[in-house]
């Protein structure tokens, strides 16, 4: 991948090596737009306020962090974590050493990443086809997850996030609307008025001895205005292994139930567990079906990977293949998973191959190329290393509670650790402190952006944008900082 490639994918978040096809013109044009000159998209980091303009007024998002990401390997998490097995580690604090530098708001966030199958599903058709856009949408939502071991900042009671992409048409706030439990709210729209995108999360985590459980709670809705369709979903269960000794690494499992409620289409994907001997690592296996339950498709891949999608009759045809003789076929360094023999360290299983094509297949998706520094910015992807980037002037258009100004973080990003692990424990202890106060007084916390509410499409309790953020009136946000 030359420069010009990466430069094209950190900026409009395309995968420029998308074989699919479906989006070569629209590729074409936007490079077209970009003006993209090989001499110009270096990848050397630019530090806070000097972020790159081009002639055509787009903006060169930063390629890098601040400071490399400091090592581990020194660090003893036992004495810690042995007090917290079985516990709900929200209310237990934790040193800075598990954290990267970025808010849980941050990092809902990256669900934009892969906003072009949003626009893809807006500009199909075909409701089977915008379903496969959404489903991809939706196991690409998790895939920046992929080796990030480093815990987001749980965000302050009040903290905000907002990011506008006018390349990528759309913009995005969040709120913490809860600390106990610890709730994100979010909202984005398309710039383009084409699609709304909300939910309300409260990650559950729970730590189980040699690993680290985070179920997700609350509802993903996907509004597409012009076909007047909406789509819900939870996410996967996210656990982290190893949190004591080996190789830390992560796998994504459960069921995730899309519902197009306007057209009674539902897709059901299977995020399958590691297993026994790591055969099923990674991998999503599930199918498109219509109202009265008839399969439309089948869809496959891995959420570390891609994933493809192939008709029900294909598919069944090929796996009647495979059992019949297709694994004597296959040559033996072409086996899915090995497992590790340090069973006492429960080591990650060493992944040897990608997904297994089944011709005829069509691609649906595909992970966008990672910055070659990645591993030394907390294996960040391009998009997530711009997202506490703090440009010149934006101080005082932005909201005093946004997360590029929470001290902590913006220290760790610059390398700061001592420094930044202070500034931890004073923001925690002066929101402890304004908890207290409020119940001496007996006032109530005030939600400023969302409030309480009832999904419209399923029913269930969520919290919903009560709008106004960008009329930018923040003489009433609290201090948190």
């Amino acid at each position: 991948m030359n420069s010009e490639e990466e430069f094209y994918d950190a900026v409009t978040g395309f995968d420029s090596d998308n074989s699919s096809g479906d989006f070569s013109e629209a590729n074409h044009k936007a490079a077209e737009m970009l003006d993209l000159d090989p001499h110009q998209s270096s990848r050397s980091g630019k530090h806070n306020g000097e972020t790159d303009i081009q002639e055509n007024g787009i903006k060169r998002h930063r390629t890098s962090l601040p400071a490399p990401m400091f090592s581990r390997s020194d660090f003893s998490v036992w004495s810690i974590l042995k007090k917290c097995i079985g516990l709900e580690l929200s209310k237990i604090t934790m040193p800075i050493v598990f954290n990267e530098p970025l808010s849980f708001l941050q990092r809902i966030t990256e669900y934009m990443e892969h906003i072009y199958l949003i626009n893809k599903a807006c500009s199909q058709a075909d409701p089977l086809e915008r379903m496969q856009a959404v489903a991809a949408f939706a196991v690409s939502a998790v895939a920046s997850q992929w080796e990030r071991t480093g815990k987001p900042f749980n965000p302050l009671l009040g903290e905000t996030y907002e990011l506008t992409r006018e390349d990528l048409g759309f913009r995005f706030i969040s709120e913490q609307v809860s600390h106990h439990p610890p709730i994100s709210a979010f909202y984005s729209e398309g710039l383009n008025k084409d699609f709304v995108f909300h939910g309300s999360i409260y990650p559950k985590l729970k730590f189980w001895g040699k690993s680290i459980e985070a179920e997700p709670r609350g509802t993903i809705t996907l509004e597409l205005l012009k076909h007047n369709e909406a789509y819900t979903w939870t996410n996967p269960t996210c656990c982290v292994h190893n949190v004591i000794i080996g190789k830390l690494w992560l796998e994504q499992y459960g069921t995730v139930e899309i519902v197009n409620h306007s057209t009674g289409d539902k897709c059901v994907l299977n995020f399958k567990p590691c297993g026994l001997f790591g055969k099923e690592l990674h991998k999503v296996e599930g199918y498109i079906q219509d109202k009265n339950k008839k399969k439309l498709c089948v869809i496959y891949g891995k959420w570390t990977e891609c994933l493809w999608c192939t008709d029900p009759t294909t598919y069944e045809a090929y796996k009647k293949n495979e059992k019949r003789g297709g694994e004597q076929k296959k040559p033996k360094q072409s086996e899915d998973v090995i497992k590790s023999e340090n069973d006492e360290a429960d080591d990650m299983p060493e992944v040897q191959d990608t997904v297994q094509f089944i011709p005829g297949s069509k691609l649906l998706w595909r992970i966008n190329c990672r910055p070659p520094n990645s591993s030394q910015m907390y294996n960040f992807t391009s998009f997530a290393v711009s997202l506490n980037e703090l440009e010149k002037g934006m101080e005082a258009i932005l909201a005093p509670t946004d997360c590029r100004l929470r001290p902590d973080i913006r220290n760790m990003e610059d390398g700061n650790m001592d420094l930044a692990s202070k500034e931890k424990e004073r923001l925690e202890e002066k929101q402890r402190a304004a908890r207290k106060e409020r119940a001496k007084d007996d006032v109530e916390w005030h939600t400023r952006w969302f409030h309480q509410g009832t999904n419209p499409y399923t029913g269930t309790p969520d919290w919903l944008y009560s709008g106004g953020y960008f009329d930018r009136n923040f003489s009433d946000c609290p201090d948190i900082y």
